[in-house]
Order: C-alpha cells, then structure tokens, then sequence
C-alpha cells in the first residue's frame, strides 16, 4: 500500500493556514493552543501532510478572522475542467510568500511607506537577480 500523499488542495490551504498566521504574529503553539491541538499538528496541517476537516477549518477561519474561502484563494480556477491537472500544484509566487524569507521580505517592504523608497528597493532586488542569472 502507498503511503497518504498530500494534494494539492491540502498544500494550499495548509500554506494560506501558514501565511494567515505568520501576518498576524502568532505561533504555530498559540495556534495550536487555540484550538487544542500541539505545535506539530498545526505543522502538519501546514505542510497539507494532515488534511483539515471542514469544521476545524472553520474554527481556524475564525481565530485567524478571515473567511473560510480565503484558504481556496484561486484554487477553483487551476482546478477547473478546462486546467492542466499538472499545473494545479501551489504557484511559485505562493510558495515564496509563504517561506520564512518571502514572509519577512514583503512585511518589511510593506513598512516603506516612501514611493521613491519602495521603488529604490524594487530596482535593486531586481539588479541583483539580473547578476544572478548572468552567472
């Protein structure tokens, strides 16, 4: 027998469960906490390794104030009929805003309230992938 794959359905609504939390400042333990379960479940759930039943995720839409469809996002549309089942794994601009780093980057770049600031910024992260992918 195989062993329980996540799908992509899991990952997505596991990594927006992720991104929620971590834009509000809370722990996977205060998370966990709230809603009776240890660290590493909600890990788990992160991850979409455990899928999260409708009426836990409602709880978690609740202690997280967004709606319950905020953890579909855009997902109806890769999964259409008429989508490429391949492509329905998470987009890599999701993937990034979800990593510890792409979390951080865009909070922080958030705080820049200066326009000439932001776009100095923009322009640099920009010269330095154009380096990168000279190399």
């Amino acid at each position: 027998m195989l062993p329980k794959q996540p799908t992509p359905i899991d990952v997505q609504v596991g990594n927006r469960v992720r991104i929620r939390r971590m834009l509000i400042g809370m722990s996977q333990e205060q998370l966990g906490d709230l809603l009776g379960l240890t660290f590493q479940q909600v890990q788990k759930y992160e991850k979409g390794v455990n899928r999260i039943s409708a009426g836990r995720l409602y709880e978690v839409a609740r202690i997280l104030n967004v709606p319950v469809d905020f953890f579909y996002g855009d997902l109806a549309a890769a999964l259409s009929p008429d989508a490429n089942e391949t492509e329905s794994s998470v987009p890599p601009e999701m993937e990034f805003v979800s990593s510890g780093e792409g979390l951080q980057l865009s909070l922080a770049f958030m705080k820049i309230k200066e326009a000439k600031v932001r776009k100095r910024v923009l322009d640099l992260v920009k010269s330095l992938a154009d380096e990168e992918e000279q190399k």
